[in-house]
């Protein structure tokens, strides 16, 4: 299994359909997987941390999970088959027993963003249909921001009045 992270929600060009792609943690690899648009808003909803009024689908599910004192362990996208992916939710109950449901990757991708869990994906199904990351350089840029690049030091080298 590998640990993916939900990189980024994209609209196909050329069908027009939402594509949520899952970021491999250990490569500059993707798994792209086209879903509906009502899935699409409630990822997004989730990738934006909204809250609304009143509970949606996802974050009600959460909340029954709570109430059971249940927990979402982990979301894996099993397999692929005629071009369909299907996923599992496994859920600690409040036995301490793990429980799998069948689900569509839509539904635990926008279940794993209000709950925190990880996300997985079949080595087999990872390795024939991932594609190299759009975001690779862009991700090796951050990475350098985040860890190499001192922000108080540009500015005195600089000669930055702030600094």
């Amino acid at each position: 299994m590998r640990e993916v992270v939900i990189k980024a929600l994209l609209v196909d060009p050329s069908s027009q359909m939402p594509v949520v792609l899952l970021k491999d943690k250990a490569s500059q690899k993707a798994l792209p997987i086209w879903i509906g648009e009502t899935e699409a808003v409630s990822i997004a909803i989730g990738l934006q941390s909204d809250e609304f009024p009143r509970p949606l689908t996802h974050v009600l599910m959460k909340q029954m999970l709570e109430k059971l004192n249940a927990r979402v362990e982990k979301v894996v996208i099993l397999e692929l088959q005629g071009g369909t992916y299907l996923a599992s939710i496994f859920v600690r109950d409040m036995k301490g027993e793990i429980v799998e449901f069948d689900a569509r990757p839509s539904d635990g991708l926008a279940l794993s963003l209000r709950t925190g869990c990880q996300v997985f994906v079949n080595d087999e199904v990872f390795r024939a249909e991932s594609i190299d990351s759009p975001f690779a350089e862009e991700d090796e840029f951050h990475e350098f921001v985040d860890y190499n690049l001192d922000l108080g030091e540009f500015r005195r080298q600089s000669g930055d009045p702030a600094s």
